[in-house]
């Protein structure tokens, strides 16, 4: 199986970069929007397509999918990395909750694994439990798919990069923005 991880394109909490950090649920700027319309040719209709539920993912995955052909998980939400519970956490990585979800995009399909993750999300969460809840998705995901896209946060990429095996990451291998980084993997992960 290919996993395809794409960063959001440049999101307007970068406007006025630090003091718009605490900005809630920033959207894609224009020029975020140019980025990701130069990657349109990723995804086909029968990819399976996870999305953050931050509205700058979500706008990713609408202008890559031309429709809500995707489906909206906290499980890859926005991650630091390197976890470091001494820094205080961002509204801009604030989740959308399921109600607003249904309020701002109808008919969205959303995916739990009746795990407790909509509250808070994957943030800040303890590493070993951040595994748990990955392994679960991994294993849901499962051989059922030839390519797997998941739009995400550069934090988030790399956690689950280095679950999937990558040794040594640093913030250094951070995808740029609308940024793109490939791997195959037999889904048996560590």
């Amino acid at each position: 199986m290919e996993i395809i991880f794409i960063r959001h394109g440049h999101g307007e909490l970068l406007n006025d970069y630090p003091n718009r950090l605490n900005t809630i649920h920033p959207g894609l700027t224009e020029y975020g929007k140019i980025q990701v319309t130069r990657l349109r040719d990723q995804l086909s209709s029968d990819d399976l397509v996870l999305v953050s539920p931050t509205k700058r993912t979500i706008e990713t995955a609408i202008m890559l999918k031309d429709d809500l052909n995707f489906i909206v998980t906290p499980l890859v939400g926005p991650r630091m990395f390197p976890q470091n519970p001494e820094l205080p956490g961002l509204l801009c990585d604030n989740i959308y909750s399921k109600t607003e979800l249904a309020n701002f995009y109808k008919n969205l399909e959303t995916l739990e694994l009746e795990l407790d993750c909509w509250s808070e999300g994957i943030n800040r969460i303890e590493q070993s439990l951040f595994e748990e809840y990955a392994k679960k998705l991994l294993d849901w995901i499962g051989d059922k798919y030839k390519k797997v896209f998941i739009i995400s946060h550069d934090g988030t990429i790399t956690n689950y990069r280095i679950l999937l095996g990558e040794k040594g990451l640093t913030r250094e291998d951070f995808l740029g923005e609308a940024g793109v980084y490939k791997l195959t993997t037999n889904n048996k992960h560590n």
